[in-house]
């Protein structure tokens, strides 16, 4: 009987742990609630003091390999052998929400992939920055599209779009009535069915690198790809986006972080040459 007795503690405790394990947050992802965070300058939830605010937080003020940073040209590994970007997007459902801090478009059903180095990422939600978080040899942009993709070992891949103002960006445009729908609230509303390949992406250049998520829990050893075109979005779609959000703030741009001697990659095409022009 007593030994039933501890077979049935250690099976339960066993069964405890696993609950724990479940109920624990993933914090691979972005936290959500804008009240525990803020990018106003002078705030004491302000950027700078993100890695204070939470224990599972640190990263933000201790981490090494954190984002955004400024891509140097001069400084990057040219590695033809990255390849072509690999997408395989398909139009899903989809809600629109408000978080605060920034607008964010969550698939509800599978959006598709995208293959890098040999693992499957699937699309999860896209959401903006104004201005652009990430910088090209110093110049910062007026926009950037972060498309968040996890794996199956909740692994984390982002594309990063940078857009200067110029003509509308023709994905916005098709969510302009909805992001007015819940300007200055903490609604979401259904889009409905929305394809992601519509996000145009541009040329086929990009930047490798890794980084972090740029808002807390700042969570490390994120696979950054950063179209190296540069599109362009109108100032009135900037504009909407920054006064659709409630966080009072001038932007929700995450400030430049130490490279700290991680390698920046650049995927760049190979030239193909007529050979019996030299011969």
């Amino acid at each position: 009987m007593k030994l039933a007795r501890n077979m049935m503690i250690n099976i339960s405790g066993f069964l405890l742990l696993l609950l724990i394990l479940h109920l624990r947050p993933i914090t691979s992802q972005e936290t959500e609630d804008e009240r525990e965070f803020d990018y106003v300058k002078g705030s004491s939830k302000g950027p700078e003091h993100w890695g204070d605010l939470h224990e599972e937080w640190a990263a933000c003020k201790k981490g090494n390999m954190q984002s955004p940073i400024d891509l140097l040209h001069h400084e990057v590994e040219v590695v033809p052998e990255l390849g072509k970007l690999r997408r395989d997007y398909r139009t899903a459902n989809a809600t629109l929400k408000n978080r605060g801090h920034d607008i964010m478009l969550q698939f509800v059903d599978d959006a598709g992939s995208i293959h890098i180095n040999g693992t499957d990422y699937d699309l999860k939600q896209c959401h903006w920055h104004s201005p652009s978080e990430h910088t090209i040899d110093g110049k910062r942009f007026d926009l950037e599209l972060h498309m968040v993709h996890e794996s199956s070992n909740l692994s984390v891949a982002v594309i990063g779009i940078l857009y200067r103002v110029g003509r509308p960006d023709p994905f916005l445009a098709e969510l302009e009535e909805e992001i007015q729908a819940i300007a200055d609230t903490e609604n979401e509303v259904t889009v409905g069915m929305v394809n992601p390949k519509h996000i145009k992406m541009g040329g086929r250049k990009y930047y490798r690198y890794i980084g972090s998520l740029t808002v807390p829990p700042c969570t490390e050893d994120v696979n950054w790809t950063i179209i190296k075109r540069v599109r362009t979005v109108s100032k009135k779609q900037v504009k909407l986006l920054r006064e659709a959000v409630h966080d009072y703030a001038e932007s929700n741009a995450r400030p430049l972080q130490e490279l700290n001697d991680r390698v920046i990659q650049l995927y760049e095409p190979k030239q193909h040459h007529d050979s019996s022009k030299h011969e």
